[in-house]
């Protein structure tokens, strides 16, 4: 970390003009990664993965008892809310693609990569549901969030549910690598689960430091990412050094994939994203954009830190106007909070990129490590 930002200060550069409309449907995230003429298709590594993941994540769903295997059913996109089979948008799919190509690392077949896959999947989809109830966003992938559907008490039973189910799915291989594996899914959910603590505890907070945002967003979101990228290595025999720098570049991805979303939670078209207009905003979440702009002082960081902080006193976001929340919008990025985020985005893509360096491996696998890492910073949802 730079010494601008543990000093507390983060170095901008001249902000753009401001896009306060929030119109415009085609909202820039980062610059796109240099992509070889030969990269592997994104969507055919993520369509392989859901072919492979998907049959056994809903076999293990359907362990699950009445109604909890119905309401998983309809979270996953499977169904809808009366139980009929849909097409629905499953989600990106990053995570389990992932698993399937660190399995690749050792020479061992994608298949190898799919329990631990269904694992990390199950985690996710764990926490997704109680982040929903904690945070009150009610639509995810353009649907109703299961606790708007089904209630509170179901969103905490299912997500529950699904993390034990993950253990489970990993330990019934029987095999030492399963043991391993098991071992660093636990520590990465315990991780997940303080980046969520710290979230939370950050929104009644004034001022929040970058350095406190990248530690946060790095147990919230790296921490999975960087399991991902490596069970399916473990599964497949990788030794620890391996293992570890496997974890590396998936955790640095995890921070380039959250100071994305969280370009994408101030200033995503609601069509692409399923989520509120201003969504963060609404949350009062201390994400990178906002945190950076209030730590690059000058006038419109000073207003910002006026606002957010009466807006501490105010009874809620529904008291606020479209208008309102344009301003502040508007102010983050005067400030220099959008672009300084966009930046952070890239430096973590190529740490990330870097540290596939450290890992023998096919020409292929690297390749398609590369193309996910490129997907996650150029989306738009």
């Amino acid at each position: 970390m730079s010494t601008e930002v543990r000093a507390g200060r983060v170095p901008l550069s001249t902000p753009k003009t401001s896009t306060a409309n929030r119109g415009e449907k085609n909202v820039p995230t980062v610059p796109s990664a240099e992509a070889a003429a030969d990269a592997p298709d994104v969507t055919a590594l993520v369509e392989r993965s859901r072919a492979l993941v998907t049959p056994v994540l809903r076999s293990a769903v359907d362990r699950l008892a009445p109604p909890m295997d119905s309401v998983s059913a309809y979270h996953f996109g499977w169904t809808d809310a009366e139980g009929r089979p849909t097409a629905g948008d499953g989600g990106k799919a990053v995570r389990p693609a992932l698993a399937l190509i660190s399995a690749e690392v050792t020479g061992a077949s994608a298949e190898t990569g799919v329990p631990g896959a269904v694992a990390v999947e199950l985690v996710h989809n764990f926490s997704l549901l109680h982040d929903d109830l904690m945070d009150g966003d009610e639509q995810r992938r353009h649907r109703d969030t299961v606790w708007k559907v089904h209630g509170p008490a179901q969103a905490i039973l299912v997500g529950d549910a699904l993390f034990a189910l993950a253990n489970e799915i990993l330990l019934e291989l029987g095999t030492p690598e399963a043991g391993r594996a098991t071992r660093r899914l636990t520590r990465a959910t315990r991780a997940l689960i303080d980046g969520q603590a710290q979230d939370i505890s950050y929104e009644h907070r004034d001022r929040v430091t970058v350095e406190e945002c990248l530690e946060m967003e790095g147990n919230k979101t790296g921490a999975l990412l960087a399991c991902a990228a490596s069970i399916g290595a473990v599964l497949g025999g990788a030794d620890e050094a391996t293992a570890d720098t496997l974890e590396r570049y998936g955790y640095h991805l995890g921070l380039a994939f959250q100071a994305v979303d969280d370009l994408l939670g101030i200033w995503g078209d609601p069509e692409s994203t399923g989520k509120q207009t201003w969504s963060d905003l609404r949350q009062r979440k201390k994400s990178l954009p906002v945190v950076a702009a209030l730590a690059a002082g000058g006038a419109a960081s000073d207003k910002l830190a006026k606002l957010l902080a009466a807006d501490a006193a105010a009874t809620g976001p529904d008291s606020f106007s479209e208008a309102e929340f344009a301003a502040r919008a508007a102010l983050i990025e005067e400030a220099g909070g959008r672009e300084w985020t966009s930046r952070e985005a890239r430096r973590q893509f190529d740490i990330a990129i870097g540290a596939l360096d450290s890992v023998p491996m096919p020409p292929h696998v690297r390749a398609s490590f590369v193309a996910l890492a490129d997907f996650v910073v150029v989306r738009k949802r």
